[in-house]
C-alpha cells in the first residue's frame, strides 16, 4: 500500500479508471504521525531549554575553571592569557552561539579534567552506569509490581503493613545514606560482601570488551572463574538503586491496585462468577498498571541519569561519578554534557511513554 493511500483521510473516495468508485481504506495513521510529530517539536523545546539553562548556571554558579590551569601565585595577565584561549573572555551571548553551534555537530567539547572530547569520555563510562541501572529497574519494577499487588489483595494484612513501611522508608531516606547502611551491614557488619571498589575487586582485571557489560562479557567470553567476582561487585549497589526503584512502584501499584478491586466492573465480573484470579490479573491489573506507567518511565531516567550518588558510595566509574568529578573541579563542559545526556534521555521516555499510554487507552487517542 503506497503512503498516499495510508493518509488519505477517512470519507474520501477515489475512482478508477472504469469509472467505479473504489471504496478507500481508512486509517488513524495521520493524527498519530502528527502527534509524533507535536511532541518531538515539544521534546526539542524542553532539551533546548534544558541546555540553556545549564550552560547560564555553570557560567554563574561554577568556580573559575582557570584555577585549574594556572598556580595559586599566577597574575591577572597569565589569568587573562588562559581564559582567552579557553574562550571565556568572549561575551556570554557570543560563547552561548558557539556552544550551540559546536553542539548541533555533535560537539560537546573537551573536558577540563581529562583532556578527551566529552561525547568519548560519556561513552567509555555508559557501560557502567547501564548494568548498573538494568539490573536494578529490572529488579525494582519486577519486585515493586508484585509486591504491590500481593498488599492490595491482602489490604489490611501483615504483608501489606510491610510493603508500606518499607516503600515509605524507601521514599524518605536518601540513597546515598542506604548505600553506607548497606556497606556497613554486609561488608564491615557480616562481612558476606566486597568492599565498595567499582566494578572490579582491586587488581583483579576485567573480561575482554564484547558489550562493556561485565556480568555479560563474562559469560560471553566463557570467563565464568570471574563471573562471581563480578556478580559479588554488583549485587549491593543494585539493592540500593533497585530499592529506590521498588518503594514509589511499590506504592503506586497498591494504591491503583486497590482503587481497581473496588471498581464496578470487579464486581460485576465476580458476580458473573469468574475467579478471583482471573478478576485480579486479568481485569483489575491491566487498568491499575495503565496510571503506574508514567511512574515506571520516571524511575528509568532516575535509574540512568539520577543514580549519581550511588556511583559516587560505591566508586561506580559510570556516568554519575563522571559528573560527580566533573561539577567538584568546575569542569563545565562535562557538566554540560552529563545535564544535556539526562534531559534526552528523561525527554526520550517521556516522550514514549506518553505515545505508549496513547496505544493502551483508547480514550485519549487522537
Amino acid at each position: 500500500m503506497s503512503a498516499s493511500a495510508l493518509l488519505t483521510r477517512p470519507g474520501r473516495s477515489h475512482e478508477r479508471p472504469d469509472g467505479a468508485q473504489r471504496p478507500v481504506r481508512t486509517t488513524r495513521l495521520g493524527p498519530v504521525l502528527r502527534l509524533v510529530a507535536r511532541r518531538a517539536s515539544g521534546a526539542l523545546l524542553v532539551v533546548l531549554g534544558v541546555v540553556t539553562i545549564t550552560f547560564l548556571l555553570t557560567r554563574v554558579f561554577i568556580a573559575d575553571p582557570t584555577n585549574m590551569f594556572v598556580s595559586p601565585t599566577a597574575d591577572a595577565q597569565e589569568r587573562a592569557r588562559v581564559r582567552e584561549a579557553m574562550g571565556l573572555s568572549d561575551p556570554l551571548v557570543t560563547q552561548y552561539l558557539r556552544f550551540l553551534g559546536d553542539l548541533v555537530q555533535g560537539d560537546l567539547g573537551r573536558s577540563f579534567l581529562t583532556g578527551r572530547p566529552v561525547v568519548t569520555d560519556l561513552m567509555d563510562r555508559l557501560p557502567a552506569t547501564l548494568e548498573l541501572a538494568l539490573y536494578a529497574l529490572v529488579a525494582g519494577t519486577v519486585i515493586g509490581i508484585a509486591a504491590g499487588v500481593i498488599a492490595a489483595v491482602t489490604e489490611g494484612s501483615w504483608f501489606d503493613q510491610l510493603v508500606r513501611m518499607i516503600s515509605v522508608a524507601g521514599l524518605a531516606l536518601p540513597q546515598f545514606w542506604v548505600g553506607l547502611m548497606l556497606i556497613w551491614i554486609f561488608f564491615v557488619v557480616l562481612g558476606v560482601a566486597p568492599g565498595p571498589t567499582g566494578r572490579l575487586p582491586i587488581g583483579v582485571e576485567g573480561p575482554p570488551t564484547v558489550t562493556g557489560l561485565l556480568a555479560v562479557d563474562c559469560i560471553l567470553t566463557g570467563n565464568f572463574a570471574l563471573l562471581g567476582p563480578v556478580l559479588g561487585q554488583l549485587w549491593l549497589p543494585v539493592l540500593t538503586l533497585g530499592y529506590g526503584i521498588f518503594s514509589p512502584i511499590a506504592r503506586g501499584v497498591r494504591s491503583a491496585m486497590v482503587l481497581a478491586l473496588r471498581a464496578d466492573y470487579v464486581r460485576t465480573a465476580r458476580s458473573l462468577g469468574l475467579s478471583r484470579s482471573r478478576t485480579w490479573f486479568v481485569y483489575a491489573l491491566k487498568n491499575a498498571l495503565l496510571p503506574v506507567l508514567t511512574m515506571i518511565a520516571g524511575t528509568i531516567g532516575w535509574a540512568f541519569s539520577g543514580a549519581v550518588l550511588v556511583e559516587g558510595v560505591f566508586a561506580w566509574p559510570g556516568v554519575g561519578q563522571y559528573a560527580l568529578g566533573a561539577m567538584q573541579a568546575s569542569d563545565f563542559p562535562a557538566v554540560q554534557g552529563f545535564v544535556l545526556y539526562a534531559a534526552v534521555l528523561y525527554v526520550v521516555i517521556y516522550q514514549l511513554t506518553d505515545l505508549a499510554y496513547v496505544a493502551a487507552d483508547p480514550r485519549i487517542r487522537p
